[in-house]
């Protein structure tokens, strides 16, 4: 048993279930010391793990990953998505408008300011959503953090109709900001598309956007290739929506089929979309149509 990965997907799990670390240790029986060795990797023993899957309602098979894991809340799916970028070398992913890991931080900056006017909205339940959306950011800089350090290389698509959608909403674009913040969120939103242009006219080394003229996908995947293994992540959580009101089930899993029947899909995709100067110019020319409306 990989007793470092079982520890990752017990963190992982743990956050996904909103218990606190105190709860599941003083359920489990052991100190809450104790539990965070166990999701540094100290060896575990079968019978605990089988209890912790218990208390957290998974499968054992899930935290000795083995099968498909499944997360329907952002905090444990993001961080388990950290996780795997850790050792990823490659990452090919279809999504929204934009690839996080390459936003600028005015895009952070803006995001906090979203959960934070959230967080106020959630009236007794605040200091709750504070938190959840704290660990949320904490999680999306660990994984810019690392995206810094080690530069794997992206492959990233998105389309047209995403991008739109972005320059005319602005980020945050489902949940209710104040006319403010709702004006920065359009604002941040230029400033993403235009610096993507400027990656598609530069082509920097290791980093290749494409755009989707035709229809837009159905649904926002990645493909994280490592050394010694592969992972796809069926992602329905977007990073610029409200941590504790989204809905959905991502999932990760290593099946060759699933891996294989995206892969198709991704390759058929950068296949026919627009690249470089030609897809930056496609893009400059939303961001002056988005700008004169």
């Amino acid at each position: 048993m990989r007793f470092t990965e079982i520890g990752q997907q017990l963190r992982a799990y743990r956050l996904e279930s909103g218990l606190r670390a105190e709860e599941i240790a003083a359920r489990l029986g052991v100190s809450r010391a104790a539990l965070y060795r166990y999701e540094k990797g100290e060896v575990i023993k079968l019978d605990t793990i089988k209890r912790l899957a218990e208390l957290l309602k998974i499968s054992p098979l899930s935290l000795l990953g083995i099968g498909v894991e499944y997360y329907n809340r952002p905090i444990g799916f993001f961080e388990r998505l950290r996780q795997t970028e850790e050792t990823a070398d490659q990452i090919l992913q279809i999504s929204g408008p934009i690839c996080y890991l390459t936003t600028s931080d005015s895009y952070d900056n803006a995001l906090a300011e979203v959960f934070d006017e959230l967080s106020e909205q959630a009236g007794a339940e605040r200091i709750a959503a504070r938190s959840v959306s704290e660990q949320v950011m904490g999680i999306l800089a660990a994984r810019k953090r690392m995206y810094s350090m080690r530069r794997p290389g992206i492959i990233a698509m998105m389309s047209i109709s995403a991008i739109e959608r972005l320059l005319d909403a602005g980020i945050a674009s489902t949940v209710a900001v104040s006319d403010r913040l709702r004006r920065l969120c359009r604002q941040v939103a230029a400033t993403e598309i235009s610096n993507i242009a400027t990656l598609m006219e530069t082509e920097p080394m290791g980093l290749q956007f494409g755009v989707l003229t035709g229809a837009e996908p159905s649904s926002a995947f990645e493909i994280l290739r490592a050394r010694d293994r592969v992972n796809l992540a069926i992602n329905p959580f977007r990073t610029d929506q409200g941590p504790s009101s989204q809905t959905g089930v991502a999932m990760i899993t290593g099946a060759d089929e699933a891996i294989a029947a995206h892969q198709r899909v991704a390759e058929s995709n950068w296949r026919d979309a627009l690249k470089g100067p030609a897809a930056a110019a496609r893009i400059r020319q939303l961001l002056h149509t988005a700008a004169a409306a």
